[in-house]
């Protein structure tokens, strides 16, 4: 439950978190980033080029999609066409993605029920459009236990709050937000310790380190994973984030396609953190999922075809050929989206190895 009033909801957020820090003292960044999406995600239309905040690979290209749907095709083929089975989508966006690979899907035998994971009554409403048999859900708890999930998540666990830790001479503590004399929203360490939430090969990191974790994140891995050990199938989790160990804050807030400063829009602007794929691999690996790994979007449409498929788009519609290459570049170019964004995919122990993950 949040902790703001439910009469606070149309009001200014800035001023809503000014009222609560006044009233009890600062609060942590993870509960600044939370309210904020949730209230962001909630009011705006925040996806595409006209009108939103920021695009995502299926609103560039329906090559993604489709190489998508046909993944998932191909994992459900080889394990042995098992029905019923479950297309599951967290935070479908547009539901771009979820027309386009059903699609794909449709074309080699494989029609699942569509099960999007949204809490947003307007953003459902939008992905009704693109997909009209899909079932609405607000959490995974609501999906059938019965039967293999293919779930798809791209771009969703960045959105999910994280907490900072900062290493003080005094010990570990976390990053909170006040409220300073001009009224500014300004970053705090807490008194609370925080040493226990760290881990130990971390705790002796010197004075000014800041780390992140995500419990949200970590929950929403923990049970996708343990579906997948219980009930068969495969997920694919698509985001920017690394796969060693850093450090350094990487918080940012993205408004009108540019870069702003976090406390500058709260609720009305997209704050994000780069995803930790090492340690969402192992909270699935404790799960007894199995991790098939984490590769660059770029090698892992680039060994799905995408070079391919482009082309056969470009004879098709010879018109659209200088449209399509950059929106292939865009998807896969190492100083485009194809580096920074990652791949890791998980599938049930009995199910077969992935196409994409190994050369």
């Amino acid at each position: 439950m949040s902790d703001l009033r439910d009469e606070d909801a149309k009001r200014d957020l800035g001023d809503t978190f000014r009222r609560l820090i006044a009233a009890t003292g600062p609060i942590s960044l993870m509960h600044y980033m939370g309210e904020s999406n949730a209230r962001y995600y909630n009011d705006k239309k925040v996806i595409g080029a006209g009108g939103g905040d920021f695009i995502t690979a299926p609103e560039i290209s329906q090559m993604f999609g489709e190489l998508i749907g046909l993944w998932l095709a191909d994992m459900w083929i080889r394990a042995g066409r098992t029905e019923p089975v479950h297309y599951v989508e967290l935070g479908p966006g547009n539901g771009t993605l979820a027309r386009d690979a059903q699609r794909a899907m449709k074309r080699y035998g494989l029609q699942p029920r569509m099960f999007l994971i949204e809490g947003s009554r307007r953003m459902r409403d939008e992905q009704l459009s693109r997909v009209p048999d899909a079932v609405h859900y607000r959490d995974m708890s609501e999906v059938p236990l019965e039967g293999p999930i293919l779930l798809v998540a791209n771009e969703f666990l960045d959105a999910m709050p994280v907490r900072q830790l900062v290493k003080t001479v005094e010990g570990w503590r976390e990053i909170m937000v006040a409220v300073d004399g001009d009224g500014n929203f300004v970053e705090t360490p807490g008194r609370q310790p925080m040493d226990s939430a760290v881990p130990e090969a971390r705790r002796d990191d010197p004075p000014g380190t800041v780390i992140e974790t995500s419990p949200a994140s970590a929950t929403v891995m923990f049970e996708v994973a343990g579906r997948l050990a219980n009930q068969g199938g495969a997920a694919l989790f698509i985001d920017y984030g690394y796969t060693h160990g850093r450090s350094g804050s990487t918080l940012q807030a993205v408004k009108d396609h540019r870069k702003i400063g976090i406390f500058d829009a709260p609720g009305d602007s997209d704050l994000t953190c780069h995803v930790d794929f090492a340690q969402m691999e192992q909270i699935a690996r404790s799960r007894s999922a199995r991790v098939l790994g984490t590769v660059t979007q770029g090698e892992f449409l680039t060994r799905l075809g995408i070079r391919d498929r482009a082309e056969a788009l470009a004879d098709f519609a010879p018109q659209h050929r200088d449209a399509l290459m950059r929106a292939r570049d865009r998807l896969i170019e190492t100083d485009q989206m194809g580096d920074l964004f990652k791949v890791m995919g998980l599938t049930a122990n009995d199910w077969p190895d992935g196409a994409g993950f190994s050369e």
